[in-house]
Parts: C-alpha cells; sequence; structure tokens
C-alpha cells in the first residue's frame, strides 16, 4: 500500500460563506454546493478542496470543536500569474470585506506575497516570483 495525496480539506462554519470566497479566487464548486453539507472542486492536477460544515463533522466525530488559541487555523498557497495579481486579487478581496493579514509585500525570498482570511479565519497566501533583479 501507498497513501498518495489526494484531497485538502477544511472544516468551514459557513458553506454559503467559504463556497463564495474560494469561488472569487477561482475555484469550481458545483451549482448548489453552498447549500450542502459538503462540497468539492477538483483542482489541477486531480487534487480536490474539499469543505464540510461543522455540523457534518460533528456527526460522525460528537468530540469535534474548532481550533483556539488564535492564529489562523490552517492555510493554503496560491501561485498568482505575476506580482500584479497578488496585489488585484488581495485588494479585490478586502474590498469585499474578508480580512486581510498581510498586505502584499516584496518578501526576501523572491516573491510577492500577501495573505487574506477566508471566512473561517484560515489562511489564503497569494504569492508570485518577482521578476529578477536587473
Amino acid at each position: 500500500m501507498s497513501p498518495r495525496f489526494d484531497a485538502i480539506g477544511l472544516v468551514v462554519s459557513d458553506m454559503a460563506a467559504s463556497v463564495a470566497f474560494y469561488r472569487r479566487l477561482g475555484f469550481v464548486f458545483p451549482d448548489g454546493a453552498e447549500e450542502q453539507p459538503h462540497a468539492e472542486a477538483e483542482l489541477p492536477g486531480g487534487l480536490r478542496l474539499l469543505l464540510d460544515g461543522e455540523e457534518t463533522v460533528r456527526s460522525f466525530h460528537p468530540q469535534w470543536r474548532p481550533p483556539s488559541g488564535g492564529g489562523s487555523r490552517t492555510s493554503i498557497a496560491l501561485l498568482c500569474d505575476g506580482p500584479q495579481e497578488v496585489d488585484a486579487v488581495y485588494e479585490e478581496l478586502v474590498g469585499a470585506g474578508y480580512q486581510g493579514e498581510l498586505k502584499p509585500w516584496d518578501a526576501f525570498w523572491g516573491q510577492r506575497y500577501a495573505v487574506v482570511h477566508d471566512p473561517d479565519g484560515n489562511g489564503v497566501d497569494l504569492f508570485a516570483p518577482l521578476p529578477a533583479a536587473q
């Protein structure tokens, strides 16, 4: 047996809000996903993003509780087409009312980098390689 990476799963408190957020980022969920207890979006390369409502998780794991202690629960990283797209996506999401954690900046490791939170406080890293210094 050889386990293989297949999906990224997030537990969400408001399915409609989470589906709307990830759709803004280009994730394709089926019509009506925002009304379901579980939603999936297929990612390039065959991976999937899985969203499960808190009540769904509690239906098979009654003792489950959201993580506590501050900070984001987890994060996913999204490669943008260029530094300008990092800025544009960040501004679009913050302008739509989502919480920006880290404004776009030119990171010392050679990327334009920013972080915004999804409706449950999970970090979504936006990044793109910076043009080579000339």
